[in-house]
């Protein structure tokens, strides 16, 4: 099994994760990527504890906790007064629950850290400008096609091409997303013009009518992450790179505190994006033949439960380890759908059930009892680095 080579199709962190685990395991493995230059979008996203178990063991416990934020605390505040609803100790408290942090970080950093990584274990090993049109599969392996007329041989292929996932069309058909009725805004600011008083906690939730703000520290406290969400009936951008005017960001949460209303006033130009955020069904399958999928190409995910990029971390070490288990590509493909897909469909529709609860509740009446999140879903208990496979 040592000699098998996987290709994977899709160069964001779950995919990276994935490449680097098949590394550390022994496997050869190849990435392809359809963007001409690798990088990832400038935008803060959440470790929880169960994500942060695969990164400590691929990167280092010492260098994932450099690279990331820990907050110290944080808190739900009312939208409009920016009253404390409910306090959220942090700090060292998840790591003595669970053995790892929660923590947060910029998606760039953690997604050089990736790259890099996979590269020092093989300069060749990403390949860009590489658009997936279609994959071919025989008695000995199977071959991936690209737009740019090259193509890609190996034992399985995994798509972990995101939500919009090609392979994910190429092995079960086309599927239409569906607007579920949210439109998120996002950007960094810089926390040096701030008021001192807006940057305590660390991290919190603005929990409005209709309308959610959430910020929260990265690159050691330079840099506030936000994210806004409002309900909106239509919708016809999937993706979110679309720029977005601040005014229209202040307009949309005029209502809301002091502190956010600062907070948005202080977003770089260049810095504001928007999108809607789509859904599809859960499939029944992830694997045919000897492809699989991985992360959002499998259970697309939206943010409400803050775990797309933790099940994506999670997806990619589990690969590995059931590669490493079984006999052969079948069975570890196969143990790999069966460690995961559960899982994966079950985060992927508790997060949907947490945003009614979230927009279906008066912010006046909140309370810890009331409040739903993936810690006490249970979430945070699973160690993909030790879970059976």
């Amino acid at each position: 099994m040592k000699d098998l080579h996987t290709l994977i199709i899709g160069a964001g962190i779950g995919g990276l994760t994935a490449a680097l685990a098949l590394q550390r395991a022994g496997f050869g493995v190849s990435v392809y990527e359809q963007v001409p230059e690798l990088g990832e979008v400038g935008a803060g996203i959440t470790i929880t504890p169960n994500a942060c178990h695969a990164l400590n063991y691929l990167l280092g416990e010492q260098f994932v906790d450099e690279l990331c934020d820990v907050p110290a605390s944080g808190a739900i505040k009312h939208f409009e007064t920016g009253a404390t609803l409910i306090d959220t100790q942090r700090g060292d408290l998840p790591k003595k629950q669970y053995g790892a942090n929660y923590c947060q970080v910029h998606r760039a950093d953690l997604h050089t850290a990736l790259a890099d990584a996979v590269r020092r274990n093989d300069p060749g090993a990403i390949h860009v400008d590489c658009r997936f049109t279609g994959l071919e599969e025989s008695g000995s392996g199977i071959t991936a096609r690209f737009a740019n007329g090259r193509t890609a041989g190996g034992d399985i292929l995994i798509g972990c091409d995101g939500g919009r996932s090609e392979v994910r069309q190429v092995l079960w058909g086309p599927d239409e997303p569906r607007f579920t009725g949210y439109i998120a805004w996002r950007g960094l600011v810089p926390t040096a013009g701030l008021d001192p008083a807006y940057l305590v906690p660390d991290s919190a939730a603005f929990a409005g009518r209709g309308h959610t703000f959430t910020r929260y520290k990265v690159r050691h406290g330079t840099l506030y992450n936000f994210v806004a969400f409002s309900r909106r009936d239509q919708w016809e951008v999937e993706g979110w790179s679309e720029r977005a005017e601040i005014s229209e960001l202040l307009e949309e949460f005029s209502d809301f505190a002091p502190e956010v209303q600062a907070i948005m006033r202080a977003i770089p130009s260049d810095q504001c994006f928007k999108w809607g955020l789509f859904d599809r069904p859960p499939l029944e399958r992830w694997t045919l033949g000897r492809a699989s999928l991985l992360g959002d190409a499998g259970h697309p995910m939206t943010p409400f439960l803050a775990q797309g990029a933790a099940m994506a971390i999670e997806d990619g070490l589990i690969l590995a380890r059931a590669l490493s288990a079984a006999d052969d590509w079948r069975e570890a493909l196969a143990r790999y759908e069966n460690a995961r897909r559960e899982r994966g469909s079950f985060v992927m529709l508790e997060s949907h059930v947490n945003a009614r609860r979230i927009y279906g509740r008066d912010p006046d009446s909140l309370s810890r009892n009331s409040h739903k999140s993936a810690e006490s879903l249970g979430l945070y208990e699973y160690n993909p680095v030790t879970v059976p496979v």
